[in-house]
């Protein structure tokens, strides 16, 4: 009973934050409304035996992608008034889209209404010594298949060091560090004595 109450509330907080997202006139708040959404998705994962899917909605997309957004959104100045004009100008193919996917969504309810909720969703059974939902994917990530993981950090690492390579100007008029040039510098390259003559003063 009291998990069944818990999916409906949270279900209902996931339903009224992703609507709240795209009817948000401040961008700021559609943010703040799209981490309500992954925090109440992520407590229908942990309901439905997914505490990894769960933890990775908190840490990546939360954690992450979310709080990128609303640095991203703040920091920006934004033209609300042309965000407006865009969103009238998008309307039309807008709907049309919502109305494909409200179709789809009304197809899988009436199948899975006529073939029956427990039979679409029913789990198999799983004796007491079968690893957990964390051991089980940590065993194909970490275990099976890590060189191909590593691999594609190897292939993201060297994508982001081509992005700042490739995005990185020099422009003439700013003054750039030379670590070389620093290191190399002597005493007598930085440094100039200068014999002073008593009662001539020094010329600037």
């Amino acid at each position: 009973m009291v998990q069944t109450i818990a999916f409906y509330v949270m279900a209902a907080a996931t339903l009224g934050a992703a609507l709240a997202v795209v009817s948000a006139k401040n961008p700021v708040h559609s943010v703040l409304f799209l981490i309500t959404a992954f925090f109440s998705s992520a407590g229908l994962f942990v309901l439905l035996g997914a505490e990894f899917l769960a933890m990775l909605l908190v840490v990546v997309y939360v954690g992450a992608v979310a709080v990128l957004f609303l640095f991203v959104v703040m920091m920006l100045d934004v033209d609300f008034a042309a965000l407006r004009g865009e969103f009238a100008r998008y309307l039309p193919l807008g709907g049309f889209i919502a109305l494909i996917l409200a179709i789809e969504m009304a197809l899988i309810a009436a199948s899975v209404a006529t073939k029956g909720a427990a039979a679409a969703n029913k789990l198999p059974s799983a004796s007491g010594d079968a690893p957990s939902n964390i051991e089980a994917i940590g065993a194909v990530l970490y275990t099976d298949y890590a060189y191909f993981f590593q691999a594609a950090g190897m292939v993201l690492l060297v994508a982001m060091i081509g992005a700042i390579v490739l995005t990185l100007r020099h422009k003439s008029h700013v003054r750039r560090q030379n670590i070389g040039d620093q290191i190399a510098r002597t005493p007598e390259a930085g440094m100039e004595v200068v014999q002073i003559k008593p009662g001539a003063g020094v010329e600037l």
